[in-house]
């Protein structure tokens, strides 16, 4: 493969497409799976019986998908390399009940998913996105992209403490969006508004995953354009990577392995739901393959003896008002390459052995690469990767980009670090 061309932006234009595309994770996993599509990837029912085709294929289940290419002549006992990552983001999300208000205001009430920099949610023009169940079963996105709702931030008068203090922010009490006015709020007014939107039927809808979105789009930034500002970058930059990455080597017959994307939901809040890498959801599409080729029990087990799996999901890139908190020789730069992750606590799945794969792979790339660890006084956070690594016995590597502002409303990465993982991933995939 030659060499990334810097400042070759036509990915990262991609990538910016795709997070404004992406408001949730039910948006995610269609716009990845319209993707494989036009690589000619087709979609597998989970409730129909699999044949061991070659080809592309992917199953989606709410807010995750796996795709896999399985080349020519492949056996059963084929290992995979598999790109993991997730699809959800900390935001605000729709409480069951979400008709309320008072004092001449209508409200919609929310619920705090995942480690959100609440902050960085206030004052900001709000969309509302998700997924709409209806009556009889059947689920319809629903992308509301304009200034809907926001959470007003009291004003400094009304709380000079903020300044010197810091900001103080009740979880329940200060993050409820306006988004009307009115002292008759009726239950089911949001709802009714959405089918509207939507051209369902009034009172089809019966269930909803439904959460907020900041609506100012993704941009360049910087005196150089450098740089690249938007939402929701921890962690679709890395699907969007895995995507694309799987996408570019469908078609090749000479691997030696089964390429796989598995991005899961519920990441920020644990993996542990059907969706999510905790769940059994990766391990029943791999098995499934083996024995759709005619595989054997021993088939499967050869097959994950062999199998490697990068965790890719973005780290933090040294932040340069806050340079105490990093490690002091550990100082990942945006614009610098993939990061690797390394903790001895198993935080992260990265051994010596996972090093060499990845190094192989960046190598081949000619891609350069930095190392992560986290300050030794601070407490570190986790991936999908130890989950992956533990549940299915599977080698596991941690890997990302370096960003600022993760958990952020809007985050910030290096212009050119999303293509470069993206090649990073194709060498990786080819095996």
């Amino acid at each position: 493969m030659s060499a990334p061309s810097r400042f070759d932006r036509g990915h990262t234009d991609d990538l910016m497409s795709f997070l404004t595309a992406s408001p949730s994770p039910y948006h995610a996993v269609a716009n990845a799976a319209e993707r494989l599509e036009k690589a000619g990837f087709r979609q597998v029912a989970e409730t129909d019986a699999w044949d061991g085709s070659t080809g592309g294929k992917y199953v989606l289940r709410g807010g995750a998908i796996i795709a896999w290419y399985v080349p020519e002549g492949a056996a059963p006992h084929t290992p995979f390399r598999i790109v993991g990552a997730h699809t959800d983001s900390p935001n605000l999300r729709v409480k069951p009940l979400p008709d309320l208000g008072a004092h001449g205001w209508r409200q919609v009430a929310v619920e705090i998913y995942g480690g959100p920099l609440m902050n960085s949610w206030l004052d900001r023009d709000l969309g509302l996105a998700g997924r709409l169940t209806l009556r009889d079963g059947s689920t319809r996105l629903v992308n509301v992209d304009r200034p809907l709702l926001r959470v007003p931030q009291l004003a400094i008068h009304l709380d000079r403490s903020a300044s010197s203090e810091g900001l103080k922010l009740d979880k329940q009490r200060h993050l409820q969006p306006i988004w009307g006015l009115g002292n008759d709020v009726r239950d089911g007014d949001l709802i009714s508004f959405l089918e509207e939107e939507t051209g369902i039927g009034a009172g089809e809808v019966t269930g909803w995953d439904l959460m907020t979105h900041s609506v100012e789009p993704p941009a360049y930034l910087g005196r150089d354009r450098e740089l690249v500002a938007g939402p929701r970058m921890d962690n679709l930059l890395s699907v969007h990577a895995g995507a694309a990455a799987l996408a570019a080597i469908a078609g090749g017959e000479d691997l030696p392995c089964i390429p796989v994307l598995a991005a899961f939901d519920h990441e920020e809040n644990g993996s542990q739901s059907d969706t999510g890498a905790d769940g059994p959801l990766l391990g029943s599409v791999l098995e499934r393959s083996v024995f759709a080729r005619g595989g054997s029990y021993e088939d499967r087990a050869r097959a994950f003896a062999g199998t490697v799996c990068l965790s890719s999901d973005t780290g933090h890139a040294v932040h340069p008002n806050y340079a105490e908190r990093h490690d002091p020789t550990h100082h990942p730069r945006v614009n610098g390459g993939p990061i690797l992750k390394v903790n001895v606590n198993n935080r992260y799945a990265t051994d010596g052995s996972g090093r060499a794969v990845f190094t192989a792979a960046c190598e081949k790339a000619d891609v350069p690469f930095q190392h992560f660890v986290s300050n030794n006084s601070m407490p570190c956070g986790t991936t999908i990767g130890p989950i992956t690594a533990a549940r299915h016995g599977i080698r596991t590597v941690d890997i990302g980009v370096a960003i600022l502002s993760m958990h952020s409303a809007r985050e910030l990465c290096g212009a050119d670090d999303p293509h470069l993982l993206t090649n990073a991933l194709v060498a990786f995939l080819e095996g």
